[in-house]
């Protein structure tokens, strides 16, 4: 049957009402409290991942940047709740604590919490001290060896599973392993390689080993059963690199890690 122009208005309409009932069932699951509750992580130094805090306590780094114009396309503000490890944020995004999050993505996180598209793709491994004989990821996986990773992350769960020899010990923050490493009382700290290229540089001889733990994505992520809400982040996050959005806010932070492929 031909279309006439009153059928093209119709279907138009119909598409546009439709857009606006799922927009108001994802602002309804991700706004509830009024504003949008963004979880970041923090630490000694911002990264693609990593945020550092002002003296007021406000996030500066991307995903603050990617939480806060989220919010702006709700036409809500953006609340930061700033946690010590991505551990941590996974709790909170589990409990309903907080509305959306940036996550390195894992099997075992993705039994907890629901995930969009990665807007970054990263790989795990360690950095040891110049006195050290390692070269390789590997190497570390002997008795009485200590590595320390940061506590109910997909980092430290890799290092875990991969390192059967070795102890890998859960520390809090990634602070408090940087001072374990410097004090000698680990032998390894692993985190993403392009996280430890900075602390390298501050610790003399400290260098970080070849090949990778672990190599995955970070990505959006809500809390499970919120569809919607799943829904909206997705569109919202592969837009954001289709228009340059991420790249923009990666290269404002100095930041010159790839933007993830379109998923």
């Amino acid at each position: 049957m031909e279309r006439t122009p009153f059928h093209a208005i119709l279907l138009a309409l119909v598409i546009t009402a439709g857009t606006a009932q799922a927009d108001d069932a994802a602002k309804k699951e991700l706004t509830s409290t009024g504003k949008l509750r963004v979880g970041v992580v923090s630490a000694p130094k911002a990264n693609v991942f990593f945020v550092v805090t002002d003296p007021g306590g406000k996030p500066r780094g991307v995903t603050a940047d990617l939480g806060s114009e989220l919010a702006r396309t709700l036409d809500v503000p953006a609340e930061f709740t700033v946690a010590h490890n991505s551990g941590e944020l996974t709790d909170a995004l589990e409990k309903g604590q907080i509305d959306v999050a940036f996550l390195p993505v894992d099997e075992e996180r993705k039994k907890r919490v629901a995930f969009g598209p990665n807007y970054v793709l990263f790989e795990s491994t360690c950095l040891v001290l110049g006195s050290s004989s390692f070269q390789t990821n590997a190497d570390l996986d002997r008795p009485g060896v200590k590595v320390a990773g940061e506590a109910n992350t997909t980092t430290f769960r890799a290092a875990t599973a991969r390192l059967k020899n070795a102890t890998v010990i859960a520390v809090p923050s990634v602070g408090e392993a940087i001072e374990m490493l410097r004090n000698g009382k680990v032998d390894a700290f692993a985190l993403g390689r392009e996280a430890l290229v900075p602390y390298q540089a501050e610790i003399p001889g400290s260098r970080i080993l070849e090949g990778y733990i672990h190599a995955t994505g970070i990505a959006i992520a809500v809390q499970k059963s919120k569809p919607a809400a799943l829904a909206y982040v997705s569109a919202y996050l592969k837009d954001a690199k289709a228009s340059g959005l991420v790249r923009r806010t990666f290269d404002k932070a100095g930041e010159t890690s790839a933007v993830a492929p379109a998923d």
